[in-house]
Parts: C-alpha cells; sequence; structure tokens
C-alpha cells in the first residue's frame, strides 16, 4: 500500500506511542516522515531503525525554537499535531504551573507549528491536509482532568477555525477524539482492574482503544478519501460519547 507515497508529512511527538504509530503506518504507505519531539533518545532510536524517517529535536513548550526548528524542514503536504501531556490533578488542586504547561503543548504548540505548515502549504499552492490529535475528554468530563479535557476541547475548537480560514485554501483540518489508548504508557495508567473497570463500563464496545484505531482514524483523515471531510472532531472512542 502506497497510498501517501511521495507526499511529505509532519507529525509532532512522533518518537513514541500514538506518536510513534502515526509515523510508522505513514512510512509504511510510502510517506516521506519527519517527526518532531523533545524526546532525543527516543528520536535517535527511531532514527537508527528507520534511516529514511527524518526526525528533529525541539522543546514544543519554546514559541520561537519550534517556529524556526519547523521552517527550517521545508513544505509538508500533512501534518499531525499529536505532541501533548496529561498532567492528572483534581480541579481543586491544579496549579498554574501545570495548567500553563498543558495549554502550552497541547494548544498553543499546535497552533503555532500549523501557522508556519499552513503558511507553505498556501505559498506552494497545496492543497493539504491537518489532523489534530484531541480526546474525548473534550466532549465528556474526566475525573482530575480538568487542565486536560480544557485543552482539548480548546483543540476541537481551535479545529472548527482553521478549518474555516483554511478551507478555501483547499487545506483540511480535523481531528481525532480516542477514548483511553493502550500504547505503553496507557497500559501502565490503565493497569488498576478497579480503576479500568470504571471506565470500561463506559464503552459500548467494551474494551479500551489500541493504537491501529487511532492511526487508522488519522490516516482515514489525511487521505485523498477523507476528500470532503474537514472541521470535523472523530471519536475513536467505542461509543463512549454516545452513553
Amino acid at each position: 500500500m502506497d497510498s501517501f507515497k511521495g507526499r511529505r508529512i509532519l507529525v509532532t511527538g512522533g518518537s513514541q506511542g500514538i506518536g510513534k504509530g502515526i509515523v510508522l503506518e505513514l512510512w509504511r504507505q510510502g510517506a516521506n516522515v519527519v517527526t518532531i519531539s523533545n524526546q532525543l533518545e527516543d528520536l535517535q532510536r527511531l532514527q537508527a531503525e528507520y534511516p529514511t524517517i527524518e526526525t528533529a529535536c525541539v522543546d514544543l513548550r519554546d514559541w520561537d525554537s519550534t517556529r524556526k526548528t519547523v521552517d527550517s524542514l521545508g513544505v509538508f503536504d500533512g501534518l499531525v499535531n499529536n505532541a501533548g501531556v496529561a498532567i492528572i490533578e483534581p480541579f481543586l488542586e491544579c496549579t498554574q504551573t501545570n495548567f500553563d504547561q498543558t495549554i502550552s503543548i497541547n494548544v498553543r504548540a499546535a497552533l503555532n507549528v500549523s501557522q508556519i505548515v499552513a503558511q507553505k502549504m498556501i505559498k506552494h499552492g497545496i492543497k493539504g491536509s491537518i489532523v489534530n490529535i484531541s480526546s474525548q475528554a473534550s466532549k465528556a468530563a474526566l475525573k482530575d482532568h480538568v487542565a486536560y479535557c480544557a485543552s482539548k476541547s480548546a483543540i476541537d475548537s481551535m479545529t472548527r477555525a482553521m478549518a474555516l480560514e483554511l478551507g478555501p485554501h483547499g487545506i483540511r483540518v480535523n481531528a481525532v477524539n480516542p477514548t483511553a489508548v493502550m500504547s505503553e504508557l496507557g497500559r501502565q495508567v490503565w493497569a488498576d482492574p478497579v480503576k479500568a473497570g470504571k471506565m470500561l463500563s463506559k464503552i459500548p464496545l467494551g474494551r479500551f482503544g489500541e493504537v491501529e484505531d487511532v492511526v487508522n482514524a488519522v490516516t482515514f483523515l489525511l487521505g485523498a478519501g477523507a476528500g470532503m471531510v474537514s472541521g470535523v472532531q472523530l471519536p475513536v472512542d467505542g461509543g463512549f460519547l454516545a452513553t
């Protein structure tokens, strides 16, 4: 399968977890993939195993350094804003530092990277596609996730605004909203059967998401098969939001 052959796609936070899954699937489908992350060792391991995948290390919280890095990487046909953080704190204990960090990584970085990528798409007449990784937490409250919920709701709103303004240039923008996903970290977070059971009881399909479930949604939205899809938030949640 070479549905992305010849296309150049940037993935943020692509050195581990869902992001790495996206990077590898796009690579398998023939894309020229670039990923940026602040995890240098993970990036080095990724590039050692897949030398044709281009990597760059940058702290996405740093607005100016991020802009310089993304600008230096050239022109892209697609972008996946995957980088994110989840700091678990009850509402009454949420600190300014943790709230600001969550917004900085989950929202502001996506805005920053998207501006650079979209400007070059417009300049070069590229009818590209941008996919933002959101969450079911944007649409349903999760206990002890106040900053995370706020950030993902912001991503959904930003996705709609981006779709509205970039649509006239032929650029599509969508979001994917997963439930809990069994990445390596996800398996650790949901290892407690009591905690897992409470969440699973709210998912009609009766299971957590797997990395490939999210990857499949992302590649669909990036691809030509979604050519008339823009401004949507696509739940990959086993029916969680339907209950």
